[in-house]
């Protein structure tokens, strides 16, 4: 089934179009999920939430844009919502007298730690940093493509690219002493 036949299935009800898009597209909505929050439970969550406004919305999608960028945006916009509502938990743990969750810097890597290298150099960059990096070096995504989902221009996604590129090769020079002077 190509797309436009899973999109036209999935606005008709049918049940296979509806699995055939979760099929297709489900590993990179939750890879762009994964990449901005950084917690497999709860970016699969967010793939649940993205493929349920997808179809609750699918009689809205405007067929002139890319339907993968238009999916990647909610997705997006799903993780942002998830992080927003776990700092909100957390600020209310801490104003509660609970206690609160030990939270480094951003950009701290522990060494000791033994999540991987990777994961933890992606944690130094912001959402917006980290889902620009991921759909570019993942997706082979353009500026232009990159800017449709976090709704800003191509300049403003180029310079996320950069500064995400920037901070990790610091990073990786300075902590760790990975790459060489040059």
């Amino acid at each position: 089934m190509d797309e436009r036949e899973i999109i036209e299935g999935c606005l008709g009800g049918k049940a296979a179009s509806n699995r055939a898009m979760v099929e297709t597209y489900g590993t990179l909505v939750l890879s762009v999920a994964l990449n901005v929050i950084g917690n497999r439970q709860d970016a699969e969550d967010v793939c649940q939430e993205t493929f349920l406004q997808v179809f609750r919305r699918l009689d809205r999608y405007d067929r002139e844009r890319s339907f993968k960028t238009w999916l990647l945006t909610i997705a997006y916009r799903r993780s942002l919502d998830m992080l927003r509502k776990k700092r909100r938990f957390a600020e209310f743990s801490v104003r509660a007298r609970f206690e609160p969750a030990v939270l480094g810097r951003p950009g701290d890597i522990d060494p000791a730690d033994p999540a991987p290298l990777p994961s933890k150099l992606l944690e130094a960059l912001s959402p917006r940093e980290r889902t620009a990096l991921c759909l570019w070096a993942n997706e082979g995504y353009t500026a232009k493509d990159i800017s449709e989902v976090l709704a800003c221009s191509a300049s403003t996604a180029r310079v996320y690219l950069f500064n995400a590129r920037r901070k990790i090769k610091a990073l990786l020079e300075n902590d760790h002493g990975l790459l060489q002077n040059g």
